[in-house]
C-alpha cells in the first residue's frame, strides 16, 4: 500500500500539467500513487506528458464533470490512507509529500493539511495563500493571498486550499467527499467545514511548499468563478452551520451578500455573475436544507469549539489576514 495518493484534476491545463506531473515524479517520497483525472480536455495536454512509470494512472472522464466529481472518482480508486490534491497549475517542492505527512503528527485529530503556496513567477516573494479562513458571516477567504507575509510557523486553520492539500481518505469518503453539486469553487471550504464538524482539524504547513499559477487555466473565466463562488458560499453556510448558529447569523449572511452585490456593481463585468450566483444560491436553499441531516449525523464537534475556529475580525476579512491557532 502506498503512503499517499496524489490526485491531479486536469481540464485544458496545457503545458502546466506536464510541469506539475514532473514535480510529483521528482518527490523524495517515492512511495506514492498518482491519479491524473482528465475532464475531457480538448487541448492535448495529456498528449504532452512523457512516458510515466506504473505509479501514475490516467483516468479519462467522458465530459467536464468538474473538480468535485473528478476528485471523488480518484478518491474511491485510491488505496492509501492519505489523499494529496494538487492543481495542474501548481508545482510542488521535492519534499512536499514528506512535509505534508510530517504535519499530520503535529496535533491530535489532524485530518487535513494545507500547503504554503507562493504565486508562481514571483520568486517566492508573494504568497498565494496560507490556509482558508471562515468568517462568522459565512464568507470564506484564502488568507494572505497576494501578500508579502512570511509566516513564522505552522499552525491550525479552518481548512486548506485544495489546490495543494492533504486529506485523510477514510474521513473524506465517510462524509461524502466533495459536494458534486458545487461543480467547483468553494467546494474545499465546504469539505473543510464538514471535516471540522466530524472532529477533524487542519494544520497549515509552513514547510510543505508549492508554487501556484492561480487562475492560470484560461477556461475558468472570471464570470465562471464569480458565479460559482457566490452561489456555493451560500450553500456552504446553510448546509453546515449548526442550527442555532444558522438561525442567529443568517441575517448577517444575507447582509454581507447584499454588500457583495454593491461591491460587484463598482467593477466592470462583476455584477451580473455575482447576482446570478447569489440568486441561485438562495433559490437552492430548500434542496440544501434536505442535505443537512446527512452532514450533521457525523457531527462530534461542539458549537463552542466550532465558534473558536471561525474568524470574527472585519479587518482580517477585508485584508485577507492570517488567522491561525497555535499547535499544542
Amino acid at each position: 500500500m502506498p503512503k499517499v495518493s496524489v490526485i491531479i484534476v486536469n481540464y485544458n491545463a496545457g503545458e502546466w500539467l506536464k510541469k506539475c506531473v514532473a514535480s510529483v515524479a521528482a518527490q523524495s517520497l517515492a512511495d506514492f500513487e498518482c491519479f491524473i483525472v482528465d475532464n475531457n480536455s480538448s487541448d492535448g495536454s495529456l498528449d504532452q506528458l512523457p512516458k510515466l512509470d506504473k505509479r501514475f494512472k490516467i483516468v479519462k472522464l467522458d465530459d467536464n464533470l468538474g473538480f468535485a466529481v473528478a476528485n471523488n472518482v480518484a478518491a474511491k480508486q485510491a488505496t492509501s490512507p492519505w489523499l494529496a490534491l494538487l492543481n495542474p497549475d501548481a508545482f510542488a517542492d521535492p519534499d512536499w509529500l514528506e512535509k505534508l505527512l510530517v504535519e499530520t503528527k503535529t496535533a491530535p485529530n489532524i485530518k487535513m493539511v494545507g500547503s504554503l503556496q507562493y504565486l508562481y513567477g514571483t520568486e517566492r516573494k508573494i504568497l498565494d495563500g496560507f490556509g482558508d479562513c471562515y468568517h462568522i458571516s459565512g464568507i470564506a477567504y484564502r488568507s494572505a493571498h497576494q501578500k508579502r507575509i512570511a509566516p513564522e510557523t505552522s499552525g491550525l486553520v479552518f481548512g486548506p486550499c485544495a489546490a495543494a492539500a492533504l486529506y485523510e481518505r477514510d474521513l473524506f469518503l465517510k462524509i461524502g467527499g466533495f459536494d458534486e453539486s458545487f461543480f467547483c469553487y468553494h467546494e474545499d471550504v465546504d469539505l473543510a467545514f464538514r471535516m471540522q464538524l466530524a472532529g477533524g482539524d487542519c494544520v497549515q504547513s509552513k514547510y510543505a511548499i508549492v508554487e501556484h499559477v492561480s487562475s492560470g487555466i484560461s477556461d475558468q473565466t472570471p464570470e465562471f468563478a464569480l458565479y460559482h463562488g457566490a452561489r456555493n458560499r451560500i450553500w456552504t453556510f446553510v448546509k453546515n452551520m449548526p442550527l442555532p448558529l444558522l438561525i442567529g447569523f443568517f441575517p448577517l449572511h444575507v447582509f454581507v451578500n447584499m454588500l457583495d452585490v454593491i461591491r460587484a456593481a463598482l467593477k466592470k463585468g462583476r455584477l451580473r455573475p455575482t447576482v446570478r450566483g447569489i440568486v441561485d444560491g438562495f433559490k437552492g436553499i430548500p434542496r440544501i436544507l434536505k442535505s443537512r441531516k446527512h452532514v450533521h449525523q457525523y457531527q462530534t464537534l461542539g458549537v463552542v469549539a466550532l465558534l473558536m475556529r471561525f474568524t470574527y475580525s472585519p479587518q482580517k476579512l477585508l485584508a485577507r489576514g492570517i488567522h491561525i491557532r497555535k499547535l499544542p
